[in-house]
């Protein structure tokens, strides 16, 4: 929701056991039984399979603030050296005054935008002093909330713009690498519309693999009462043991928006995902999204509407400790480029000038590694190794490009050593054997050598027999 460049932020806003699929169903319907509960209701138990790894019913005496042990307050117009309004061009300032964020006394936190006799505008964001929501491997991870938006429609509603969502790890203290770091909307609303409004920020701005600044993102009406008339349960479920892995965001525990990893490249979903997140709530005022719906706060909006949060949770699902098997999306015999790894380590993505274009993975240098998910030899087994590198080492250093199937410490199956090719940009194919690969596998690229220095850039590697 909050992107740090100061462009306006539009917003278009399984296991495969019975155990988990009798945990998923479990989530459903508890869930959609949430919607029914009373205002004060507590965070639910978890099904069986689930564990509660944050959780906050916001129980306390009315006029009191957030717990300061779970929760921080972001305050004034923007992050310390950060775009301004957020970055999205909202309105308000946010304030740590109870005036803005309180809890009821009823088991419930409210956070409440207000305008003075001026005309400006006040508001509440806080955000989860934890950065480390993540799935385990092979697991998944739950973020939910059961709220109700803040309960104004129509010409009073112009320019409210309430939101439940979560940020990667990296931005905070960063505030200059959005969209890349990931951003999950889990609840987005404008303008008092009986809609849900679902994204996954991504990639790069403007446009990318992500269409920034509008993001992936999907829409639903809440059913029964409107979503500003009663309490509704707002969920994402990041799925680590599919393969694809998926990110799904439910409302009343219905799936009404998926995001796989397979519909982007694997560097931007790696950038995205590699890493915690931390929760956001917030009630913004303007911006970008409510401008897209006809704008706004004006004269005519109705202040001291507050979003009203019940509770939030986080839920885990461990896995095999593995992410699951490959699929064999990658064919080992034809150009895999080195910048589109699954995960990787020490490398930087770079513009390259060899043939073709594109980008190589450089700074590569002793324990460096990159994954390359489901790769698919075949039958007929695989003895060669073909590696398009480049490098610009000084005299003396040198090292290894080695290639290793399923696991970083395994045995490698091939290697070929490389030194200075007349420049960093100089680029040559160096084959080596290889031990006889077929099936897929996961496949490790790593480097090893005996000096700190960088020793290699590697623009693309492929496979023969």
């Amino acid at each position: 929701m909050r992107e740090p460049s100061g462009t306006l932020v539009g917003r278009g806003p399984l296991r495969r056991t019975l155990v988990a699929v009798i945990g998923t169903l479990s989530l459903v319907a508890a869930a959609a039984a949430a919607a029914t509960l009373p205002a004060n209701a507590s965070a639910p138990t978890p099904p069986s399979g689930w564990s509660q790894v944050f959780v906050d019913d916001f129980n306390g005496a009315a006029g009191t603030g957030v717990n300061t042990s779970n929760w921080q307050y972001d305050t004034g117009t923007s992050y310390p050296g950060g775009a301004a309004n957020w970055g999205t061009g909202e309105v308000e300032t946010m304030t740590s005054s109870t005036n803005n964020v309180a809890l009821d006394g009823s088991g419930n936190l409210q956070i409440t935008p207000r305008r003075d006799a001026a005309g400006n505008w006040t508001s509440g964001r806080i955000e989860t002093k934890r950065t480390d929501f993540q799935p385990p491997a092979g697991g998944k991870l739950r973020v939910e909330s059961r709220l109700q938006m803040p309960n104004v429609t129509g010409a009073a509603a112009k320019g409210y713009w309430p939101a439940f969502w979560a940020l990667g790890a990296p931005y905070r203290g960063n505030y200059q690498n959005w969209p890349s770091v990931g951003e999950l909307d889990i609840m987005e609303n404008v303008q008092g519309l009986n809609t849900e409004w679902a994204t996954m920020h991504c990639g790069t701005n403007p446009g990318g693999p992500c269409n920034e600044t509008s993001g992936i993102g999907g829409n639903t009406p809440c059913a029964g009462t409107t979503c500003q008339a009663g309490f509704h349960t707002y969920a994402m479920e990041w799925d680590r043991s599919t393969s694809p892995e998926e990110i799904r965001f439910y409302l009343d525990g219905v799936n009404f928006h998926t995001v796989r990893a397979n519909q982007v490249d694997a560097t931007t979903w790696a950038n995205a995902t590699n890493h915690g997140y931390f929760v956001i709530l917030n009630v913004a005022m303007g911006g970008g999204f409510p401008g897209a719906f006809g704008g706004g706060p004006d004269s005519g909006t109705v202040p001291g509407h507050p979003l009203v949060v019940d509770y939030v949770q986080v839920l885990q699902a461990n896995g095999s400790g593995t992410t699951p098997p490959p699929t064999g999306n990658r064919d080992a015999y034809s150009a895999i480029q080195a910048e589109s790894y699954d995960s990787q380590s020490g490398t930087v993505a770079e513009t390259t000038t060899d043939t073709g274009g594109g980008q190589d993975i450089g700074s590569v240098a002793n324990g460096d590694w990159a994954l390359y998910k489901g790769v698919n030899f075949g039958s007929s087994a695989a003895g060669q190794f073909y590696a398009r590198v480049a490098s610009g080492a000084a005299a003396g250093v040198s090292g290894l490009v080695e290639v290793r199937l399923d696991s970083r410490t395994s045995t490698p199956v091939g290697s070929f050593a490389v030194g200075n090719t007349g420049g960093w940009q100089s680029w040559r194919t160096v084959p080596a054997n290889i031990t006889g690969v077929t099936g897929t596998h996961d496949v490790y690229l790593t480097f090893t050598s005996g000096q700190p220095a960088d020793f290699v850039n590697v623009n693309w590697f492929d496979f023969g027999h």
